[in-house]
């Protein structure tokens, strides 16, 4: 069989290899398989044991294991903060997961992948990102930041000269973007998301009922009740913990006014980081954004009254996009079917397999 040279020929291998679009997350990792969309959605969790350096568990498994293991097996997560930060069990996890969906489905060549990553890393961190989906198997691979992939996969105008205004609040960092053209005008990256809410949630239960719980409880309690609104009905969850005074197991309720009051500060920074970024934006563009809203992506956007609060707070309507927690896994699935229209939007790719003219 013959092609011609250039583009063709990675065209032509692609048809013996499967496409995968990754939402690398801080908290969670969901990925996609052309032809049978999202097939993973797991922590991105990894237990290690410490005295062979193997891998015990990865994904919702290892996140079971948390607080509850031998002191020889830790559960980790290798990507902080949006970032790689443990390149070894990164790659471990990634290989996990690309072997995962792609169970039942194997090809003849290594997956071509799209990788979603936060607005505003560095150079090395998106290599890092490159070499640890290589490491897991991948032939191809293209970077994307999450605001450009959640704007694709909401489907906004992403091409053209209207300007859009996507704040993706993750697990690690929120990320803030303006999008107009195939491009970022302006993006902003703040480490204040759902690992901060739950860490403030943490404290105050600490310093106010004198109980200390895990970060997996304060989660569990961010989903159940947590509002930054005053509601008509209050929200309630009975919390179990340890009493720092007698150090014996106790259990309190507290309602979504307690969690207010915890995630209060961390609301209020993440509100001034997006006024900054509408400061900076072009007025053409915050034209077309008063007119369109601004749309909320990640798990964060699902905190009860958040759109409701940023609209006042900041002058324009906010609402939450559609199937908010898949946005940016969505907009990796639009890249991978139409790859070379969405080329300008990729922060880095490989393209070893193409020969340059």
């Amino acid at each position: 069989m013959k092609f011609p040279l250039g583009r063709s020929i990675n065209n032509a291998l692609n048809m013996f290899s499967s496409d995968i679009g990754i939402d690398l997350g801080t908290a969670n990792t969901l990925v996609y398989v052309k032809g049978r969309g999202i097939v993973i959605n797991e922590p991105s969790m990894v237990a290690m044991n410490q005295k062979t350096g193997s891998v015990v568990a990865v994904g919702q498994q290892a996140k079971d294991m948390m607080g509850r293991t031998p002191p020889h097996i830790v559960a980790v997560q290798p990507v902080v903060d949006g970032v790689i930060s443990d390149f070894e069990v990164t790659s471990e996890m990634l290989s996990y997961l690309i072997n995962k969906a792609q169970q039942g489905h194997s090809t003849i060549l290594g997956p071509r992948v799209v990788v979603g990553v936060p607005s505003g890393i560095t150079s090395v961190e998106v290599r890092a990102v490159r070499d640890a989906a290589r490491a897991a198997g991948a032939r191809e691979v293209h970077i994307i930041e999450e605001p450009m992939a959640a704007a694709i996969g909401i489907e906004m105008p992403v091409h053209t000269a209207t300007g859009s205004m996507v704040i993706d609040i993750g697990g690690g960092t929120t990320d803030i973007g303006v999008v107009a053209l195939g491009g970022l005008v302006i993006a902003r990256n703040v480490r204040i998301a759902g690992d901060k809410f739950n860490s403030d949630i943490v404290a105050y239960l600490r310093s106010e009922f004198k109980i200390l719980i895990g970060d997996k409880t304060a989660e569990e309690i961010k989903i159940a009740v947590a509002s930054v609104a005053p509601r008509r009905e209050a929200l309630e969850v009975i919390v179990r913990g340890r009493d720092l005074v007698t150090g014996l197991p106790r259990e309190i309720r507290i309602n979504d006014q307690d969690v207010r009051n915890a995630i209060g500060h961390a609301i209020e920074e993440l509100v001034d980081a997006v006024k900054e970024v509408l400061e900076n934006t072009p007025p053409e563009i915050l034209s077309d954004i008063m007119q369109r809203g601004i749309f909320l992506c990640g798990g964060g956007a699902l905190i009860r009254g958040l759109p409701q609060y940023l609209t006042v707070a900041l002058g324009v309507p906010v609402v939450v996009a559609p199937d908010p927690l898949t946005a940016v896994v969505r907009g990796t699935a639009m890249v991978l079917d139409d790859i070379d229209s969405y080329r300008e939007t990729l922060l880095r790719s490989d393209d070893e397999l193409v020969p340059t003219e």
